[in-house]
């Protein structure tokens, strides 16, 4: 049995997979997670083999807890589902860690497929998304200065395009404000801008908001 860990924070979108899931032979749903953090959590004590992972979640969200699954499980496969393929969500995820990336119109058949591609070490990329990655290769295009940054310095930049303070930033991510601090330090010299005004403006030049 392949062995599924479903984290996404519609209810909806859990019981569908979930219902779906189920009626494969080989696939087997162990568990669901409502947040990033809990499925993070899940992912650790359970070990699944596959991880079904949405992107656009309150707390850490899909890249960060992309991240931290590879981390302390590497061999679980994160196979990304999400309604988003823009540049900002693509490729910081794939550097995450993902293994597939597909989309949330995708057919109950495919994402069943993909996953036991997962279990077989074939990815599987929304043709899309392939192509995004595929030009890029091909025009040997440098990185964005905001495609460099971790995904945790990226929410924090967000977070500077909204107008945010370093306490409210602190707030909002539930970390110290030196850490803040250091963050945006990190950022200010990644993005070449000398101050936050300047980063604030490049967050909206580049509709990263």
């Amino acid at each position: 049995m392949i062995r599924v860990l479903l984290v996404d924070d519609h209810e909806m979108v859990r019981m569908g997979l979930a219902a779906y899931l189920s009626t494969e032979e080989d696939i087997e749903v162990v568990a669901e997670a409502a947040s990033g953090e809990e499925g993070v959590r899940l992912a650790v004590e359970l070990k699944p083999e596959v991880v079904l992972m949405d992107l656009v979640m309150d707390g850490i969200g899909g890249v960060e807890a992309t991240r931290r699954i590879r981390e302390h499980c590497p061999s679980c496969k994160v196979i990304v589902l999400t309604s988003f393929i823009d540049d900002e969500k693509v490729y910081p995820v794939i550097e995450a860690g993902a293994f597939s990336y597909l989309l949330k119109t995708s057919r109950a058949a495919e994402i069943a497929r993909a996953i036991r591609a997962a279990v077989a070490g074939e990815p599987v990329l929304e043709s899309r998304v392939a192509g995004k990655i595929m030009a890029r290769f091909r025009h040997g295009q440098e990185p964005l200065p905001h495609e460099q940054l971790t995904p945790r310095e990226l929410e924090v930049l967000k977070l500077i395009g909204q107008g945010k303070s370093n306490q409210e930033i602190a707030d909002e991510l539930i970390i110290g404000i030196k850490t803040v601090k250091t963050h945006v330090s990190n950022i200010l010299a990644k993005l070449d801008v000398e101050d936050r005004t300047q980063a604030a403006i490049y967050v909206h030049k580049h509709n990263l908001v």
